[in-house]
Parts: C-alpha cells; sequence; structure tokens
C-alpha cells in the first residue's frame, strides 16, 4: 500500500490555472488519441466475446505477436546500451564533428521509414557493405529476417533513448561526483552507487519509448524481413493483410489487442520509473 501512495501521491502545485490548462491538453488529447482509439474498440465490440478470443487465440496472431514483441525488446536494449554511451559522449565531452552527430542522430525522425528498410535491405544484401563483410566469414544475412528487423528497429529507436537521455546526463550534479571520487571510489562504484539512479527513471522512459516504437514499425519492416507467416511477420503487417482481405473485425480485433499488450507494459514500466524516482 505505501509503495503504491508513493508512485501515484502527488505534491499540490502552488501554479495557478490547472484546470484551464489540463482541459485545453486533454481536448488536444482526446481528438488526437482517445476518440480514434474509442473507436477501435467500439468497432471490435461488435464481435461476441468468443470471436474475439478465437481471434487473438488464432495460432498465426500469436507467432506474429512473439516476433514482434521479441524483436523490438532486443532492438530497445541495444539502443538502452549504446544509446547511453553516445548521450554520455554528447553531454560530457566536446569533440570535432558533435554538431553532425547530434543532426545525425535526429534524422530517423524526419526519414520516411520506408527509405530506412530499402537502404538496411540493401546494406545487409550480398551486394551491401556489411552483406559483403559478413560473406567473408561465411554468413550470408539475407534471408535473417530477425536480424535485420532488429537492426531496422534500432535505426528507429535510437534517437528515443539519446535524446531522453542526454538532457538527465548534462544536469547531473558534479558535486556528487566529486564527492564520490574524493572518498575513494573509482569510476565503476560512481556509476553504479551516484550515476544510476539518477539516470534509471530516464533510461526506463527512453526504453519504453523505444520499446513501443519497435512494437508498431511497419515501414522499414517489411522491405527487410521476408514477411512469411509464423515465422517473420510482424503484427503490424498481419493487421493490414486483415484489411486488404476486407475481414475489418477482425483487423480491429488483433489491433485492439496490440494496443493492450503495448498499454499493459508501457504501464509496467512507466509506473516502475515513477516509483524508482521516490523510492
Amino acid at each position: 500500500m505505501k509503495i503504491l501512495q508513493k508512485i501515484f501521491y502527488k505534491k499540490p502545485s502552488i501554479l495557478q490555472g490547472f484546470g484551464l490548462s489540463f482541459g485545453l491538453g486533454m481536448t488536444y488529447f482526446s481528438l488526437l488519441v482517445l476518440i480514434p482509439l474509442i473507436a477501435l474498440f467500439a468497432f471490435s465490440f461488435k464481435l461476441e466475446w468468443a470471436q474475439f478470443v478465437e481471434i487473438i487465440s488464432d495460432t498465426q496472431v500469436m507467432s506474429a505477436l512473439k516476433f514482434s514483441l521479441l524483436t523490438a525488446l532486443l532492438a530497445a536494449l541495444i539502443n538502452l546500451i549504446f544509446g547511453f554511451i553516445v548521450a554520455w559522449s554528447l553531454a560530457r565531452y566536446d569533440f570535432f564533428g558533435k554538431k553532425i552527430l547530434e543532426a545525425l542522430i535526429d534524422l530517423p525522425f524526419a526519414l520516411p521509414t520506408a527509405v530506412a528498410g530499402i537502404a538496411i535491405a540493401f546494406l545487409l544484401s550480398s551486394n551491401g557493405i556489411i552483406g559483403k563483410a559478413f560473406l567473408a566469414f561465411h554468413i550470408d544475412l539475407e534471408g535473417k529476417s530477425f536480424f535485420a528487423v532488429v537492426v531496422a528497429l534500432v535505426f528507429v529507436g535510437i534517437p528515443f533513448v539519446i535524446r531522453t537521455l542526454e538532457p538527465v546526463i548534462k544536469d547531473l550534479d558534479k558535486e556528487s561526483l566529486e564527492a564520490a571520487s574524493s572518498l575513494g571510489a573509482n569510476f565503476s562504484q560512481s556509476f553504479y552507487f551516484v550515476i544510476l539512479p539518477s539516470l534509471l527513471p530516464s533510461a526506463l522512459i527512453g526504453f519504453a519509448l523505444a520499446f513501443a516504437r519497435g512494437l508498431g514499425e511497419y515501414g522499414s519492416v517489411i522491405f527487410v524481413s521476408n514477411n512469411i507467416p509464423f515465422e517473420s511477420e510482424i503484427l503490424p503487417l498481419l493487421i493490414v493483410k486483415k484489411l486488404d482481405s476486407f475481414d475489418y473485425l477482425g483487423g480491429s480485433a488483433v489491433g485492439v489487442f496490440m494496443i493492450s499488450v503495448a498499454f499493459v507494459i508501457l504501464l509496467a514500466i512507466n509506473l516502475l520509473g515513477q516509483w524508482r524516482k521516490r523510492v
């Protein structure tokens, strides 16, 4: 009970205008997010509960969900590790080409995901730079859909982790780091006891954003994966297939199922981050 109080308790704000700000914000949020979601859920409720369960428990849906979750999770973990390294370098050091690197990090935000998928597919092919390098070790990346999808999801998700961690790293309390160093702590000890507790909530948010981005990615994945059902098919592609075959109720049911799974995972991550801030 005390843990729940720590997570949900908010100190009263001294700023005025909460009602107006909250009302305008929720109106905008409802028009863009809540109303479309409610419409999707309402449409899927035309199905009987038994029909809904039958659709989402289909082996093809479960296989696509497993593939989507595994690739998104692995890509988010990779982004968390290397995103922290890049964010640390950008926040703590000045070096030649820093501004160029800053611009390149934001490139996935502006680049159409289909273009990214085509570029990654070519790089991993036998004629691409990465594909040729692996062929020298008798490893053919063509047809390795799991690896290719993870690479594509890393590409589209890395900016979320870097942009979430970078400002927090810049605002780290230097006095605490200096105090730890003066007490004889090495970098590993300073990182574990001083840096990590400060960065963990932001790291979890960055991880959640990268994971959510990867779970819903469609444009780049369809170019790098062979999209074989029960093997390398992602859930968004399965939804599109159902819509193309005019199975709108089936597509909406799978969409609702995907949104529900993603929401539960993201909620758990965010609650963990909120709890970590307060302990």
